[in-house]
């Protein structure tokens, strides 16, 4: 056991200089002797320590935890050789370097640019080396040469360092690697030639955590020396390679299981869940983690990786409340008597929108990942933030007063004001309005005494009669003239677009009424209205995605919760199948199960970008298990299936006829609201009209709304 070294007189001993007392000593702010290799008082403290036995699962340390830090004029630890240290990391370096370059070789020339497109890859990108060891290196290869006129150039000065152009004037050649270590570049992200290539694509092509970046001001702070406070933080640079890497894919590998998995994007999101997680201990940097942390659980939700989508949802939400961004303006010091524990007002209007923005993709977020059943983190009655701007107002930074709206405006999902409604707008409203039935389903059963049942009148339930107009009727009848008669689709000689939000409004009211309405379910009496509510939602999303398959537009540009539409359509659908099936309908058996495989084979299309896609068509066919095992048809899940899997030409054709897929089944509709019926029961009066509901009827006739 060590021996503390007898103390030296006061007089004798000359004063310590700064920092040549031990670390632990300077810490906790005692006297050192500073003797080596471990001081006096540390000696004395561990003898201390070791003389009472160790709790069990624990050891004492064999010897002081004394450590001095390398100080001129004095010697390190007897077992530090800094020259030796030196030289092998040198080593280290050179063999690393080399490795580089061997990769480099083997790669595609330097001056490819590289493609831009939403269904591109980038170039051959190498992998780290190795994740271990002394030394982190890049994921994505930095040896790539940048020529002087790619736009990438604009990163370097004329050395070729990323760092401010004024910032260098030496003209000589050096290692592009060096420089980018040297400069302050984070070498777990990719060089700066496929970390723009990528921010990129996710402006471009990511329809859910894109709504939270300004993206002119984070394009220009990619401009700056990655030193500069302004530059953007590491933890959302990764989590935009993990979102972006769906549509610029590398290292992809397919799990026993059939779904993809992309190793770079796992690289950058084990990246981002790192920043998170040093954020949850320190606090540090909070808010920009959290908006990394939005575009990680985005990430997750496209993989259909459930736990960690409600992790990260409830995360998300506990932290934006002590950060009280659900305040009007984002911002409140009432009750607060330490301000300094919050985020300090907002700086400028960018910033509060920003913060406005991250806010309700949260809560958005929290309504989408709950729609299983579950309670919503936080209750709408404590969402006091208004609505965020239009994109174009936030992108323009045109100074405009607040949106009026918030959730606590009486007519807030009727009244769209023109000058604070945009697509994004409506799919924040369309969201929020679908949690309202997931509201209403959790509390009703939360207490009820009894489930749901179809022999039960759902219209007597206290607020379902409200709920069912404002989700099934009102919110879609009051749209804009200009959104409400366009489905978001636009497919022209010049080049079709998708509006993927707008898209999203168009059926996600039909997703909600079928929430709200199949427990009531019940095909054997013709005038049920629940059944005529879910037969005719469902086929409003089936038409909606007959639309859009009949252009040339990429569906995996969709908004992930689309899959989730789809799958509340199926569940209908396989409901009136079996039906079909015990009655002895084999004409009407056929023509659903046709609509059922456009529906599988729309989520497989989705799920070969995003595993959601894979995971939900899965689980649909759990539900078709009992339906199978039933039917009389020889091959019911080929039924209406083109020769070759996703072929528009074959299961889709353009001139809006569809095989028995599409055709009618003569179903009842619901009557109009402000009918008697509908007030005092579920049944309408006798002879009540059921016209025919067409599946290629356009969205906005009375066959698809399902009202006369």
């Amino acid at each position: 056991m060590p021996k503390a070294l007898p103390s030296t007189s006061t007089s004798g001993r000359p004063a310590l200089r700064r920092n040549q007392a031990c670390r632990s000593c300077r810490k906790r702010k005692l006297k050192c002797d500073a003797a080596r290799p471990h001081c006096g008082t540390c000696v004395k403290q561990w003898q201390a320590l070791v003389s009472v036995p160790a709790p069990v699962g624990y050891a004492h340390p064999s010897e002081p935890q004394c450590s001095y830090d390398p100080v001129e004029g004095l010697t390190l630890a007897p077992d530090t050789d800094p020259v030796e240290k030196i030289r092998q990391l040198e080593s280290q370096i050179s063999q690393l370097k080399g490795k580089l370059y061997e990769q480099q070789a083997r790669s595609i020339s330097p001056n490819q640019t590289p493609s831009l497109g939403a269904k591109s890859t980038p170039p051959n990108i190498p992998r780290p080396l190795s994740d271990n060891g002394g030394i982190s290196l890049p994921h994505a290869s930095l040896m790539n040469v940048i020529t002087t006129d790619s736009p990438e150039s604009r990163f370097r000065s004329e050395s070729g360092s990323p760092e401010l152009r004024s910032a260098s004037t030496s003209k000589q050649p050096s290692d592009p690697f060096m420089e980018l270590l040297f400069s302050g570049w984070n070498p777990d992200l990719p060089d700066p030639a496929t970390l723009n290539h990528y921010i990129d694509v996710f402006f471009r092509c990511d329809p859910c955590g894109s709504r939270v970046l300004h993206q002119p001001s984070f394009l220009a702070s990619m401009l700056l020396s990655p030193r500069d406070p302004g530059f953007p933080h590491s933890a959302i640079l990764h989590a935009i390679c993990a979102v972006a890497s769906r549509w610029s894919p590398q290292n992809v590998v397919t799990l026993p299981d059939g779904t993809r998995r992309d190793q770079f994007a796992e690289f950058h999101a084990g990246k981002t869940r790192q920043y998170i997680d040093k954020t949850m201990a320190s606090g540090e940097d909070i808010f920009s983690v959290m908006q990394a942390c939005i575009l990680l659980s985005w990430y997750f939700y496209q993989e259909g990786r459930w736990v960690e989508v409600w992790i990260f949802a409830g995360f998300q939400t506990r932290v934006a409340v002590p950060l009280r961004l659900n305040y009007p303006g984002t911002f409140s010091t009432h009750g607060n008597s330490s301000p300094g524990a919050y985020l300090a007002p907002p700086k400028d209007l960018r910033d509060l929108e920003s913060r406005r923005r991250t806010w309700w993709m949260t809560i958005v977020f929290d309504r989408i990942a709950s729609v299983g059943g579950w309670i919503h983190a936080v209750d709408e009655r404590d969402l006091g933030t208004e609505l965020p701007l239009r994109n174009e107002d936030f992108e323009s930074e045109v100074p405009i007063p607040s949106n009026p709206q918030d959730l606590a405006t009486p007519d807030v999902f009727i009244r769209h004001p023109p000058q604070y409604t945009d697509s994004f707008l409506l799919l924040i409203k369309a969201v929020m309005l679908f949690g309202r039935v997931t509201d209403f389903n959790v509390r009703g059963s939360l207490r009820a005494a009894t489930a749901p049942s179809k022999n039960q009148n759902p219209f007597f339930l206290d607020g379902f009669e409200a709920l069912d107009k404002l989700v099934c009727v009102d919110f879609l009848e009051n749209l804009p003239h200009i959104f409400k008669n366009n489905s978001g689709v636009t497919d022209a000689p010049e080049g079709g677009s998708l509006d993927t939000d707008l898209y999203m409004v168009h059926i996600i009211p039909h997703a909600a009424t079928i929430t709200l309405h199949n427990p009531y379910l019940d095909f054997t009496d013709s005038q049920c209205i629940s059944t005529s509510r879910c037969v005719n939602s469902a086929r409003s999303i089936l038409a909606a995605y007959y639309m859009l398959s009949a252009t040339s537009l990429d569906i995996t540009r969709l908004h992930p919760f689309v899959t989730i539409c789809w799958y509340l359509a199926a569940v209908v659908q396989v409901q009136l199948c079996k039906y079909f099936i015990e009655i002895g309908d084999t004409d009407r058996e056929s023509t659903v199960w046709g609509e059922i495989n456009v529906l599988r084979f729309a989520m497989l299309a989705y799920g070969q970008r995003s595993p959601i896609g894979t995971r939900q068509e899965r689980l649909l066919q759990g539900l078709m298990r009992e339906i199978v095992r039933m039917t009389a048809q020889k091959q019911p899940l080929e039924v209406g299936v083109p020769l070759y899997p996703f072929s528009s030409t074959t299961l889709w054709r353009k001139d809006g006829s569809h095989s028995e897929d599409g055709s009618s089944i003569p179903l009842p509709v619901s009557p109009p609201m402000d009918d008697h019926s509908s007030r005092n029961g579920s049944r309408p009066p006798a002879g009540w009209p059921m016209p025919n509901v067409t599946a290629n009827s356009s969205p906005g006739s009375d066959g698809m709304t399902g009202f006369v």
